[in-house]
């Protein structure tokens, strides 16, 4: 190998596998190295150098200049290939690493390859990725040769490759198809602020916009709704609300509540929730399908959000105040600032910060600690008696639905019972009509009623 060869396989490997050139020669001298020492012993001091501009290779051992010729030839080019290529490949996968660390959140496309055990596996540019089944939307499925787009979710190290695991189901996907549909987003005339998701089902994209004449949520939401029609066929039919951003919490909740219509947002700032009022016809609407409308609000504004009415609230409240008034240490003053703080419950005062209540009540800090070991007891047994009451509860559910069960066991039974006598007196009827009657002669002459008289012997 002489000089000029050593330039054209850095060369060719700099291009072919998109390796940097510095990383290529420090792999050839460790080969170099790892082959010399099997040569001249373990123990023994090699240090081999490549020029960088002329790819002349000098070596020593143990102090001595050894031929370049010796040092490639006669130590055993074998051995300082095979040390190459696994040098080689630790380099391409660290390159890879590198390439699809920086594509983390970043939307990419591939082919299907294969379809084992509910993941699939990805062909991308340059590696196979893996889009495990908890990371696709829910009740998708996929083909083989059938084109995905993904975001990548995580990159990790697995001996000399790289395991790229993408994603369908986080909130990236969303905000990358926003960003290929609306053009506006691109150039920063609307802004996407937050995202909260749950796939296969509805999402939540707050937007904003720069300019006053853009109109944000009507840019997203396009012609006829082709632009967000786009989105949500490659989502597969998954709901998505726009709303409008607000930085005042008090506007952009009820806009995240969308489509019920909110009355009053009260903040709990010391215990980061806000109460929500509606009217009683707006209160299912404002909690959604099994929370799910209020779970996204409450993932895309950030606090903890609580729907009421104006008669849940009171009854909150007045509950609240004569709770908090029997413990030890609250006086009614307290109970009220408390109250008005947002503190509903004893399970909300007993993770209430001891400087606040020793500022709110003008408490010592040995006060504090025993309201608040107050507070966390009756948490637990009001928690045990909520449990003991579902148990009850689905006890009865059981009860019921058992009992229901009995009943139309019984009512399929005596509809079987009635249905087979009214087949019996039919087969009767039958029988009847077939049989000869009172009136019709037996074959010797006799009625039926009648025996016919024995023979005479001779007399």
């Amino acid at each position: 190998m002489n000089a000029g060869e050593v330039l054209r396989i850095v060369d060719a490997i700099h291009r072919d596998k998109n390796i940097e050139k510095e990383i290529v020669f420090e792999g050839i001298e460790a080969a170099l190295v790892s082959a010399a020492k099997k040569y001249y012993g373990e123990e023994s001091d090699v240090v081999v150098q490549i020029d960088r501009e002329s790819g002349a290779i000098s070596a020593t051992c143990d102090g001595e200049v050894l031929d370049s010729e010796e040092t490639v030839g006669r130590i055993g080019a074998q051995t300082a290939k095979q040390v190459m290529i696994q040098k080689i490949r630790e380099a391409e996968r660290d390159a890879l690493y590198d390439e699809y660390s920086d594509l983390i959140g970043e939307m990419v496309s591939g082919v299907v390859q294969r379809y084992e055990g509910g993941a699939a596996t990805i062909t991308l540019s340059n590696v196979e990725a893996i889009l495990p089944r908890s990371e696709q939307i829910p009740g998708e499925t996929h083909h083989i040769n059938e084109r995905v787009r993904a975001t990548v979710f995580e990159v990790r190290k697995s001996g000399s490759r790289i395991k790229v695991i993408l994603s369908r189901a986080r909130p990236h996907l969303v905000q990358r198809l926003f960003e290929q549909e609306i053009p506006e987003i691109i150039d920063s005339v609307i802004e996407i602020r937050a995202i909260s998701r749950e796939p296969g089902y509805r999402s939540k994209v707050a937007v904003s916009s720069s300019d006053q004449r853009v109109d944000c949520v009507g840019a997203c939401v396009g012609v006829r709704g082709n632009r967000i029609k786009n989105i949500v066929d490659e989502l597969g039919g998954e709901r998505i609300d726009i709303v409008r951003w607000d930085d005042n919490l008090e506007v952009l909740i009820p806009n995240a509540l969308q489509p019920a219509e909110v009355e009053q947002v009260i903040l709990c700032r010391m215990l980061g929730r806000a109460i929500v009022l509606v009217r009683e016809d707006q209160l299912s609407l404002a909690i959604g399908r099994r929370g799910q409308n209020v779970r996204l609000a409450s993932k895309l504004s950030g606090w903890d959000i609580e729907i009421m009415t104006q008669d849940e609230l009171a009854e909150s409240i007045d509950r609240a105040v004569q709770g908090f008034s029997t413990l030890e240490g609250v006086s009614q003053e307290l109970a009220e600032r408390l109250v008005e703080e947002g503190f509903l419950s004893y399970d909300d005062l007993s993770i209430i910060e001891p400087d606040a209540l020793m500022e709110m009540g003008g408490l010592t800090e040995e006060q504090v600690d025993i309201v608040v070991e107050q507070a966390e007891a009756r948490a637990e047994e009001a928690e045990a008696a909520a449990a003991a009451a579902r148990r009850q509860k689905r006890e009865e559910e059981r009860i019921a639905a058992a009992t229901a069960m009995e009943e139309e066991a019984d009512a399929a039974r005596k509809a079987a019972e009635a249905e087979s006598e009214g087949e019996s007196d039919t087969d009767g009827q039958t029988v009847s009509d077939e049989a000869p009657s009172e009136e019709t002669a037996s074959l010797d002459g006799s009625t039926p009623d009648e025996s016919p008289e024995p023979a005479k012997g001779p007399e």
